[in-house]
This record gives C-alpha cells, sequence and structure tokens, in this order.
C-alpha cells in the first residue's frame, strides 16, 4: 500500500476533533491536522492527542488564512515527505472515514483524483433544510455550467489525491482561498488529463459547532469562477490535456 496521509484543516474544532480522530483511527492511515491559530485551543489539544498517536501530525499556522491556503500548506508539508497519496476531508465528520476504503480501492484502480460525491448514485445529504440543499445544488450546477465541467459535485472537499497529481496541477500556485479552492483544484486536474473518478458518499450535518461558509467566501468564489473560466491555465510546460483523458504524469 503507497504511504498515505489525510490534509485535515481546523479552526475552531475542539470539540469535533477527539470525536473525528476516534473514527479515523478505525479507518487506518495518517493524519496531518492544519490548524489556523484556532482560539479555541484546537492546535493545542491536537498537539496533545498527538504524543500517543504515531500517525497524527500537526501543521500550526499563525493566523486564520482561508481554506484554500491551508490545504496549500497541508499539501505542501505532505508532498515535501514523499507520501504518494495525499487526501482531504473536514474535521466535522461530514465527511465520514469509513468512507475511504473505496475511495483508495478507486486509486488502487489507477484514479489520479478521487472525488467523494454527493450527487451521484449512491451519495447524499443528512440533515440539510431545505434551502441548504437547494443552495449546494445550484452552486455546483453552476460551476459545472460555467467550466464546463462533468462532476456534480464540483464543491465538494472530500478527495483523494495522487503526489504526481498534485504535482502536475502545481497546488501551490492557485489562487483560492475560500471553498471555490476545491473547484479550482479539481478544474486543473481534468485540464491536465487526470484520470478522476467519483464515488458516491453521505454528507451528514456536523454535530458541534458552526459552518465556516459565510457571505464574502461565497462573493470570493462567484467572482472567481468567472476568472478561472479565462485563465488560460495548463500545465507547465506541457499543453492541456483533454478532459477524461488518461494522465501522462510522470515524477520530477
Amino acid at each position: 500500500m503507497p504511504s498515505e496521509i489525510v490534509v485535515v484543516p481546523t479552526y475552531n474544532e475542539r470539540e469535533m476533533l477527539p470525536l473525528f480522530l476516534e473514527q479515523f483511527a478505525r479507518a487506518g492511515g495518517e493524519c496531518l491536522i492544519v490548524d489556523d491559530s484556532s482560539p479555541d485551543g484546537t492546535g493545542e489539544l491536537a498537539d496533545d492527542l498527538a504524543r500517543d498517536r504515531p500517525w497524527l501530525h500537526v501543521l500550526h499556522r499563525p493566523h486564520k488564512g482561508g481554506l484554500g491556503a491551508a490545504y496549500r500548506a497541508g499539501f505542501a508539508w505532505a508532498l515535501e515527505r514523499g507520501y504518494e497519496r495525499i487526501g482531504q476531508m473536514d474535521c466535522d465528520l461530514s465527511h465520514p472515514p469509513g468512507a475511504l476504503e473505496a475511495m483508495r480501492e478507486a486509486a488502487d484502480r489507477g484514479a489520479g483524483l478521487v472525488l467523494g460525491s454527493r450527487y451521484v448514485a449512491g451519495g447524499g445529504t443528512s440533515g440539510w433544510s431545505l434551502g441548504r440543499r437547494i443552495i449546494s445544488r445550484v452552486g455546483c450546477m453552476t460551476a459545472m455550467r460555467v467550466l464546463g465541467l462533468p462532476y456534480p459535485d464540483l464543491t465538494g472537499g472530500f478527495k483523494l489525491w495522487t503526489a504526481d497529481a498534485l504535482r502536475l496541477i502545481d497546488v501551490s500556485t492557485t489562487v483560492s482561498n475560500g471553498y471555490i479552492f476545491q473547484v479550482e483544484s479539481t478544474r486543473r486536474a481534468d485540464i491536465a488529463g487526470v484520470r478522476i473518478e467519483e464515488v458516491p458518499f453521505v454528507f451528514a450535518e456536523r454535530l458541534h459547532g458552526a459552518s465556516k461558509m459565510s457571505p464574502g467566501i461565497a462573493r470570493e468564489g462567484a467572482l472567481i469562477l468567472w476568472k478561472l473560466r479565462s485563465d488560460g491555465w495548463h500545465p507547465r510546460g506541457r499543453g492541456s490535456a483533454p478532459a477524461g483523458a488518461e494522465p501522462q504524469i510522470t515524477s520530477p
């Protein structure tokens, strides 16, 4: 089994962190908590929990810099240490650690990016109001149409990457800091010809705390979505591959 780690950004998740780690431990693998100096002490608690959990690592950032920035920092940490597969998920158990097994199986089949999807057959949401379901579906459908992508859960953050795919999309140069980071990174993978596979899961409402979504993040997403449509990005030193093409990835 290739070495693997899952990057989990946190901000004020002190209540959820022990519950998350309990379930994550049952799924197996290594975990990197990327904490943005949570005022509730999430980072300090993560340090305490890591002392007797060799599979748990903690990266502290000096201030709250946004989801995309946290993932870029976590991905850089993992790539520098030679992990071959790098996952991403939330700490609030909306992404069930038990679903990682199906995502690993997809990676074993050759996927460079595995998308955990709420909106393919077998996926769904639990505990959401009608309004939230509508907003989520409209947001995903808008992103699909604006960018011409075939993946119905573009805003989802439950993913498993190969290290080669992350290098190919040059993830450190992505520009989004809010939830639109999920759209931007998947779009780059599609342009680069990374093999993408979707795996269904059921997204559950968080047990404690509040969602990090805000009007500012939503505005950023709408603005950047249109910028992405015309940014002309392609892998450095290579022409753009057609969407859905088999990956032609070599390690740098």
